[in-house]
């Protein structure tokens, strides 16, 4: 089935905190997600990006404009107000949208397996089909072999990968990861980018990440947006195809050093450092 994720004019005003000014993070948004888009957010610190994520996940409520994750087949839902109803509209969090976040959040007292089960368990699956469905995602993220490990006896990589293997085994139309990498050395970042790629092709999910990296960002997208300086809206938009010549290749390296990446990188940083300049 196909699904769409679909912004709809939202804007995002925080309440003023201890006699401060209200403060806009977002503005005027507007973006349509469809099933197999791996889109990639990049903007200055304090552009939006984690809270566009969050109204994605539910976990907060748009000051104006709605969020709609639907079966559209073509068709733009029509405008809605965020305290109206509608079948579609995102609410609140659900199983649909999986969240991957910068630090694992993943529980220190269960293995990797019931880590990974965790979701299905608390939603009432048996044992036996909890623990068949985890394992297909420990060995899609290569951890299989470390189904019975303690979360403190991973690497930091690795328990990225728990997160990942996670998010995925309750089989959610789209995956939300919220700099996942920022926090790894750039030798396991680059291969969790491949295996995210990799991921990305099998399940044919939608993606949408935030990154600081231009570099990650142009790998990675089959689109990406850049934000500007809050209040966030959205200034660029372009289309990739640098991650399926990876998925063609599967040589990072050489889709890196293309003339047309190097020359995109340019471009992107361009655009990014004349919006911090003027902001």
């Amino acid at each position: 089935m196909s699904h769409s994720l679909k912004i709809h004019d939202v804007s995002v005003v925080y309440p003023s905190q201890q006699g401060g000014q209200p403060v806009t993070a977002l503005t005027g948004v507007n973006l349509s997600i469809e099933s197999g888009d791996f889109v990639v957010a990049l903007g200055a610190s304090g552009c939006g990006k984690t809270t566009l994520l969050n109204l994605m996940a539910g976990f907060i409520r748009p000051s104006s404009g709605a969020l709609t994750l639907g079966d559209y087949r073509g068709q733009v839902p029509q405008m809605i107000e965020p305290n109206s109803q509608l079948r579609d509209q995102i609410t609140g969090p659900g199983a649909e949208r999986g969240v991957v976040f910068q630090k694992h959040a993943l529980m220190p007292w269960l293995n990797v397996l019931d880590n990974v089960a965790l979701g299905l368990k608390l939603r009432g699956v048996g044992r036996r089909e909890c623990e068949k469905r985890a394992m297909r995602f420990l060995e899609l993220t290569g951890l299989q072999d470390f189904r019975s490990h303690t979360i403190y006896q991973l690497s930091g990589g690795m328990q990225q990968r728990v997160g990942i293997a996670r998010a995925l085994t309750n089989d959610p139309h789209m995956l939300l990861l919220d700099e996942p990498l920022g926090a790894l050395d750039a030798l396991t970042r680059e291969r969790l980018q491949e295996l995210l790629l990799e991921i990305w092709q099998s399940t044919r999910k939608m993606m949408f990440f935030i990154t600081h990296d231009v570099e990650e960002a142009l790998f990675m997208g089959t689109r990406l947006i850049i934000m500007s300086p809050r209040p966030g809206r959205i200034t660029h938009e372009f289309s990739l195809d640098f991650g399926r010549r990876f998925l063609e290749c599967r040589d990072a390296r050489a889709v890196k050093s293309m003339p047309d990446f190097i020359a995109m990188r340019e471009q992107v940083l361009s655009i990014i450092h004349g919006d911090e300049e003027a902001a």
